[in-house]
C-alpha cells in the first residue's frame, strides 16, 4: 500500500509539478476562461439582484471603513451581526480604495459591481484550483477543468449564491483551494511537509472566518494523514497534524480573542440568534437534499464511475480518495446546519466545485478505461442522467430569475427610505425602528434599528436562541425598547404581538396595506406632534411604500440608484 510520506516524488510527477508551478499553459487558460465565461453568463440572468442579508455586511463594511467600528449603523452599539469576517475585510478594503459604496463603476452601482466582481475572481480561483488538482492525475487537465466549469455554470445553486453579494464565492474558493492542495500533496507524496501542513491550516482558518461551518475543514489535513498512517510515519503524522492545527489556531484564535475583547462573547450574535442545535440522526437525511437538487441519477452515474476508477491503484485513485475527504466534510457541514429559508441550497456552495472536479475526473477516467461497448453504454448513461438534471436546473434558474430571494433594493426602498421619510414628515430627529429586515435598511435610514430577527440585537438574539420569543419579545418591545416606529412582520413577530393592547395604546398606524396582510407600519403616539404630519406620512406611505411592492414584483433584479444613503 502506498503511504503518505515526505519522500521525494517520482521523476515524472516531479516534472509535472515543476511545469505546473512555472505557469498555466494556454490550454488551461482557455478552459478556465471558457468556464468563467459560462458561469458569468448564467450569473448575468439575475441582473443587479443582491440578497438583503448581504447588505448587512455592506453596512458593517461602511462603518468599519468610516472609523466607527463594528456597528450596524452610526449610533448603534458594537454588535457582531455578521458571520463572515474575511468577506467583511474584502468589502472594507474595497471601500477604502473607492471601489465600493461610493458611486458607480462602469455605469453599474458599485454595491452591485464590486461584490459580483469579487465573486467572479473567486470563480476564476476555483477553476485554477481545479486545474492544478487535475494536472497531477491526468494529462487532460484542461478538458477536466472545462467540463467542471461548464457543470458549475449549469448549477443554479452555485451561480445564484456565488453572485448574491454574500460570502459564498469566497467560501467555495477557499474550500476548493484546500482540497486542491491536499489532493496534490497526496499524489506527489509530500503530504507530511511543513509547507503543506501550514497552508492547509491557514486555508481552513480563512474558511472558518468566512462562514462558521468552515471550522470543520481544520480536520481535513489530520484525517488525510491518519488515513494512510504506518508505523514509520506515526510520529510525522502527529507532528504535522499539530503544526497544521497551530497554523489554524493562530489566525482563527486571534479573531476569537478579538471577539471576546470587542463583543464580550465567544459566539457571533448570528450564532446566538439562530440557536444551532447539535446534530441528530435526522440531519443525515439532509444529504439527500443536495443529491436530489443535482439529480439522483447523475449522482449514481458518478458513483459508478468512481467505483470503476478506484478499483485499480493509480495516482488518480490517490487523488480521488484525497478529494473525498473535504467533500465528505462539506456534506457533513451542510447536513448539520439548520435548514435555510433562502432556498436553492445556499449552504451547499462549496460542495458543487468539489463534486464537479470529482465528476469530471471519475467520468473521464472511467470512459477511457472501459472497452468500446461499455464506453458507449457509459456515454449514453451520462446523457440520460444529465437530461433531467439540466431540465430541472433550467426551471430552477428561470423561477429564481422571476422571483429572487428578498432583494436588497426592496428593503432599502420599502423599509429604509420609507421610515426615513416618515421621520422627516413627523419631525423625528433621532428615533428607533423595530424591523427584521436590516440590510438595505441600515444603509438607507438614520433611525437606529432594533432588529426583530436578533442578528444585531443581543437581547432578542438570546430570546431566539433560547426559544423564548413568544413569551418575552412583546414585553421587551413595549416596556423596554419602546421603538419610535414599528414594522410588523408575521414571520418574525410573536403570533399574539399584533393583538397586544399595548400596541394600540402606545402606537398609531401609518400604513396597513391590504395586499400584504400583517406588514403594517406604526409610530409612537408621543412622537406625533401634529395630526397633519401624520396624515402626510399616511399619504406618503400609500403611494411610495405601496409602489415598492409593485416595482419589486415587476423588476426584482434592478438596482436602486448609484448610492444607498439616508435621503
Amino acid at each position: 500500500m502506498t503511504t503518505v510520506t515526505a519522500e521525494v516524488a517520482p521523476a515524472r510527477t516531479r516534472s509535472a509539478a515543476v511545469k505546473l508551478r512555472a505557469g498555466l499553459p494556454w490550454g488551461a487558460i482557455g478552459s478556465i476562461a471558457a468556464g468563467t465565461a459560462a458561469i458569468a453568463a448564467h450569473a448575468s440572468r439575475f441582473g443587479s439582484w443582491i440578497v438583503d442579508d448581504a447588505a448587512i455586511t455592506f453596512a458593517y463594511a461602511r462603518s468599519v471603513a468610516s472609523g466607527l467600528g463594528p456597528v450596524l449603523q452610526p449610533g448603534a452599539a458594537p454588535v457582531e451581526g455578521y458571520s463572515n469576517p474575511s468577506w467583511l475585510a474584502l468589502l472594507t478594503v474595497g471601500r477604502w480604495l473607492g471601489l465600493f459604496d461610493h458611486g458607480s463603476l462602469f455605469g453599474i452601482p458599485d454595491y452591485v459591481f464590486y461584490p459580483k466582481a469579487l465573486a467572479l475572481l473567486c470563480c476564476i480561483g476555483i477553476l485554477i484550483a481545479i486545474y492544478r488538482a487535475a494536472a497531477v492525475v491526468t494529462r487532460r487537465a484542461a478538458l477536466v477543468t472545462l467540463c467542471a466549469g461548464l457543470l458549475l455554470a449549469l448549477i443554479p445553486s452555485f451561480v445564484i449564491w456565488s453572485f448574491s453579494g454574500l460570502e459564498n464565492s469566497l467560501f467555495a474558493f477557499l474550500v476548493t483551494a484546500l482540497a486542491s492542495l491536499l489532493m496534490r500533496a497526496v499524489v506527489e507524496h509530500r503530504m507530511l511537509t511543513a509547507k503543506v501542513a501550514i497552508l492547509a491550516g491557514v486555508l481552513a482558518a480563512l474558511a472558518a472566518l468566512t462562514r462558521p461551518d468552515g471550522l470543520i475543514y481544520v480536520a481535513a489535513f489530520p484525517i488525510l494523514a491518519l488515513l494512510r498512517v504506518t508505523r514509520p510515519t506515526l510520529v510525522p503524522v502527529i507532528k504535522y497534524s499539530a503544526l497544521s492545527g497551530l497554523a489554524f489556531a493562530v489566525p482563527y484564535g486571534g479573531y476569537i480573542a478579538y471577539r471576546l475583547v470587542e463583543f464580550g462573547q465567544l459566539l457571533s450574535m448570528t450564532a446566538v440568534a439562530k440557536g444551532q442545535q447539535p446534530p441528530d440522526t435526522q440531519t443525515l437525511i439532509r444529504v439527500s437534499e443536495v443529491i436530489g437538487y443535482g439529480g439522483a441519477l447523475a449522482a449514481l452515474v458518478v458513483v459508478v464511475c468512481l467505483g470503476i476508477v478506484i478499483i485499480h491503484p493509480s495516482k488518480l485513485r490517490l487523488g480521488l480518495v484525497a478529494l473525498l475527504v473535504p467533500l465528505s466534510l462539506a456534506l457533513a457541514a451542510h447536513s448539520v446546519l439548520m435548514p435555510d429559508w433562502m432556498g436553492e441550497q445556499r449552504f451547499a456552495t462549496p460542495i458543487w466545485p468539489l463534486f464537479a472536479l470529482l465528476a469530471a475526473l471519475a467520468v473521464g477516467a472511467a470512459t477511457v478505461q472501459l472497452n468500446l461497448r461499455a464506453r458507449v453504454v457509459l456515454v449514453l448513461a451520462v446523457v440520460v442522467a444529465l437530461v433531467p438534471s439540466v431540465s430541472t436546473f433550467k426551471d430552477k434558474s428561470a423561477l429564481f430569475r422571476a422571483s429572487p430571494t428578498f432583494p436588497m433594493c426592496f428593503v432599502a426602498e420599502r423599509m429604509g427610505h420609507t421610515f426615513e421619510h416618515y421621520a422627516d414628515l413627523l419631525g423625528v430627529q433621532q428615533g428607533t425602528v423595530l424591523m427584521p429586515d436590516i440590510g438595505g435598511s441600515a444603509l438607507t435610514t438614520r433611525m437606529v434599528i432594533v432588529d426583530t430577527a436578533g442578528l444585531a440585537e443581543p437581547r432578542i438574539a438570546k430570546m431566539r436562541g433560547e426559544g423564548t420569543v413568544e413569551r418575552d419579545l412583546a414585553n421587551y418591545v413595549f416596556d423596554e425598547a419602546k421603538p419610535t416606529f414599528i414594522h410588523e412582520h408575521p414571520a418574525w413577530d410573536p403570533k399574539d404581538m399584533a393583538k397586544d393592547p399595548r400596541l394600540t395604546r402606545d402606537y398609531v398606524p401609518i400604513y396597513n396595506p391590504e395586499s400584504v396582510q400583517g406588514h403594517n407600519d406604526w409610530v409612537r403616539r408621543d412622537a406625533v406632534k401634529d395630526p397633519k404630519a401624520l396624515e402626510a406620512a399616511r399619504a406618503y406611505a400609500t403611494v411610495v411604500a405601496g409602489a415598492a411592492y409593485v416595482t419589486t414584483a415587476e423588476n426584482p433584479r434592478r438596482s436602486c440608484g448609484d448610492t444607498l444613503r439616508p435621503q
